[in-house]
């Protein structure tokens, strides 16, 4: 029977939890778009390359989501692990930094459908300020906390050149930002209270080519 129960505190749930729980949610909705109505735990964690205990495990540690016989309900699911995580509503975001990254972010059309839309755009160069990207014009540094406290925007997202990221950062904290995905290749120090998410993509080519280094060697 499905049934949610209050969530532990963040400290208690491991990082990698939550990181699954947004996979799971992905190809849950993948099937829900495929029509199909249930899975099993052995059949999702088949997909996703994971054991059926670990993904009972990870979704244990929000409720019991789970039908005798019958496995999860799909559409079920995704309701509860947006609940979770906290995407069954929209969520204001600001992003700054407008170069190449930073309009490939505002044309992605992926966070709109996760629940995600990108409301203000700002950056320092005088040439992109005032151009639109999807609707949204960009705006100047200068009109940065003003906006974001006026708008009440939580969510931001940082991508601008490392050596201007930290600076950015205590502006986004202190006009009121809980949370900051950071593509800056940069570790951020800021006060525990802010979530920080950091996407290094040279990181991840590099683990990527570890990855078939390792592969080929093994030929």
């Amino acid at each position: 029977m499905s049934q949610s129960k209050p969530s532990e505190t963040l400290e208690s749930i491991p990082k990698s939890v939550v990181e699954r729980l947004s996979l799971y949610l992905r190809e849950i909705q993948i099937l829900v778009r495929e029509g199909q109505k249930t899975i099993s735990s052995h059949k999702l964690g088949k997909r996703l390359g994971l054991s059926d205990a670990q993904v009972r495990k990870d979704l244990a540690y929000f409720g019991q989501f789970g039908y005798p016989g019958i496995g999860y309900r799909c559409d079920q699911l995704v309701a509860e692990i947006r609940k979770i995580l906290g995407t069954d509503q929209i969520w204001s975001v600001a992003l700054v930094g407008c170069g190449n990254l930073g309009q490939a972010l505002l044309g992605y059309q992926g966070f709109q459908t996760q629940g995600f839309s990108i409301e203000l755009a700002f950056d320092a160069n005088p040439q992109t300020v005032g151009r639109r990207f999807r609707q949204i014009s960009v705006r100047p540094m200068e009109a940065f906390e003003a906006d974001i406290r006026r708008s009440k925007i939580l969510l931001a997202i940082l991508a601008v050149p490392a050596e201007a990221a930290q600076a950015v950062a205590d502006r986004m904290v202190s006009a009121g930002v809980s949370g900051i995905l950071n593509f800056a290749p940069v570790t951020l120090t800021l006060p525990n209270v802010v979530g920080v998410v950091s996407v290094d993509l040279a990181t991840k080519l590099e683990q990527l080519a570890f990855t078939v280094v390792n592969e080929l060697r093994k030929e």
